[in-house]
């Protein structure tokens, strides 16, 4: 272990916890890192970096459940939304985008056409997407300085669909960076599986580091050394939660594997759990997260839904049992209300996690999108999104309609929240100017 010099406050947030096999483990913000004040970082004079994060549900909205009527502050939580009531402060949603290169002719379906241009602003190749992602054009410009230029999770496993149904975050033209959907290869990444007695999860990652752990916690203060020990045994907990999975959960099967019956929820968590650790550890500032695929397949036992799958529920044409008329709206409905439970899981635990004279949500960007708008119709125009955290000053309680395009928020949000200084991004003509302060 390195000197450290919590006295004057000269701990460096490039501070690990080491072993001699190779683990390394980032830690948490804490108050030894930072000036009196909380702003900065004591060691360099640099104010805490903003984090990105872009995040996918698959297979459009039911409009009349998730958009709210009313405009402005006084917007009413609508039944998919109610799970971020209590982030009413965090969040800004945004309706009325437009997503124009999903309408130009070319290759492929409608959710091919729409996931591109989603994503990148660019038409789909035929194989992919014809340019890089706007979290890898971020990553790009802030990525170089962390352990990881970005990560990229998912959730739902499985393997359906090509390779621009299965992946969000793209390189380049026809580039996927596929999603890291296994928890347990996930936690090595970002910790380290060096022996097969962590990678059987018989010993734990932690022993490895206990000698440097508990050098660094004499020359804490008490707070910042229980602030060690929560993050310690939240990393534990994880290694325990994934340690329990079973090993179906292991594997990326087709859908039609067991009925693709897995508990996305216990997934999603895990991985949530984990993308804090990186953001507050300091091994990346930009991530994507796809919960469910574009035109995915996905089953959902822990809404009582497995009669048909997600794309079968969107579409009012009756290929699940109980998917028409109202029915089926109800059953979309459940099901954005899920992602949006999942999406308030990931603002909580950034919000719970101090970082100087704020938290990790404080400092964080994320945008929540889909392909499309009303699912049924494949309708790419009229999208929806979620603009969450206080990075760049966000304007948040707040609903607007807009007349821009998904590319007009993502360049608002680079150049605010992120700071990059984005001149153009495909199909995007100007910042949308309501979204921050």
């Amino acid at each position: 272990m390195s000197a450290v010099h919590t006295k004057d406050r000269s701990l460096s947030r490039r501070f690990l916890l080491r072993s001699l096999s190779g683990v390394a483990i980032g830690l948490p913000p804490l108050t030894a890192m930072f000036n009196a004040n909380g702003t900065a970082y004591a060691a360099t004079k640099v104010a805490p970096p903003n984090r990105f994060v872009l995040w996918f549900n698959g297979n459009g909205i039911p409009e009349k459940y998730w958009i709210p009527t009313e405009t402005g502050a006084d917007f009413m939580m609508t039944p998919c939304l109610a799970p971020l009531a209590s982030f009413r402060n965090d969040i800004h949603i945004v309706t009325g985008l437009d997503n124009p290169s999903a309408r130009l002719p070319g290759p492929g379906n409608d959710h091919h056409r729409s996931m591109a241009s989603l994503m990148t602003g660019t038409q789909f190749t035929g194989r992919g997407a014809g340019g890089p992602s706007i979290d890898q054009v971020v990553a790009t410009k802030v990525g170089s300085d962390t352990r990881f230029r970005s990560l990229q999770l998912g959730v739902s496993q499985e393997s359906f669909g090509e390779s621009i149904q299965r992946n969000m975050s793209w390189a380049g033209y026809d580039r996927a960076l596929p999603p890291e959907m296994l928890p347990n290869k996930l936690f090595d990444r970002l910790f380290g599986a060096r022996e097969a007695g962590w990678i059987s999860r018989k010993k734990s990652v932690l022993d490895a580091v206990q000698e440097d752990a508990a050098g660094l916690r004499k020359a804490l203060g008490k707070e910042d050394a229980t602030r060690v020990d929560e993050h310690l045994s939240s990393i534990r907990d994880v290694e325990r939660a994934i340690a329990s999975l079973p090993p179906n959960y292991r594997r990326v099967d087709p859908p039609e594997v067991e009925g693709d019956m897995k508990d996305w929820p216990r997934i999603a968590k895990l991985q949530s759990e984990l993308l804090v650790h990186a953001f507050a550890s300091g091994q990346t500032k930009v991530a994507s997260y796809m919960l469910t695929k574009c035109q995915g397949l996905s089953r959902f036992p822990w809404l009582g839904h497995t009669n048909g799958r997600h794309h079968d529920y969107s579409h009012n044409v009756g290929k699940a049992a109980t998917n028409n008329g109202l029915e089926g709206l109800r059953i979309q409905r459940d099901i954005c209300r899920w992602h949006a439970e999942e999406f308030a899981w990931l603002l909580g635990r950034l919000k719970s996690v101090k970082e100087g004279d704020g938290n990790l949500l404080d400092r964080t960007c994320l945008i929540y999108v889909h392909e499309h708008a009303e699912a049924n119709d494949h309708k790419n125009n009229g999208l929806s999104a979620i603009v969450a955290g206080h990075a760049g000053g966000l304007r948040t309680g707040l609903h607007t309609r807009t007349t821009g395009t998904v590319a007009d928020l993502y360049l608002a949000a680079a150049n605010k929240a992120m700071g990059v200084g984005l001149a153009k991004f495909p199909s995007g003509t100007r910042e949308i100017p309501e979204i921050f302060g």
